[in-house]
């Protein structure tokens, strides 16, 4: 099993920058595909990001691209998230999520564990 913990969220103003962590617990979490996820008030959850066990190769949302870059450190257990030129738009709660494998990755569904999430506030 494995449990996920987030921190780093809080309020910024448009264009300034955040960064986000995921602490793991678990013998096994390096051999999960760690995932972010956001949701905003009155919105369905919306994929962000995605890490490989191994962590060379990574997926992000369209509304993301370019701006966010999502890491891991497998001997620390963490998992990060690096938001920069951030919108209004990015307002939500952000979570971590781990899976075994990659197929329909932006499908909260096939998502395993989940942390309770973190709160990200862009002000304009």
């Amino acid at each position: 099993q494995v449990q996920l913990v987030e921190s780093g969220g809080g309020l910024v103003q448009a264009g300034g920058s955040l960064r986000l962590s995921c602490a793991a617990s678990g013998r096994t979490f390096s051999t999960y595909n760690m995932g972010w996820f956001r949701q905003a008030p009155g919105k369905e959850r919306e994929f962000v990001a995605l890490i490989t066990w191994t962590g060379g190769t990574t997926y992000y949302g369209d509304s993301v691209k370019g701006r966010f870059t999502i890491s891991r450190d497998n001997a620390r257990n963490m998992l990060s998230l690096q938001m920069n030129t951030l919108k209004p738009e990015d307002t939500a709660v952000y979570y971590c999520a781990a899976r075994r494998g990659t197929g329909s990755y932006s499908n909260e569904r096939v998502y395993d564990y989940w942390g309770q999430g973190t709160q990200v506030t862009v002000s304009s």
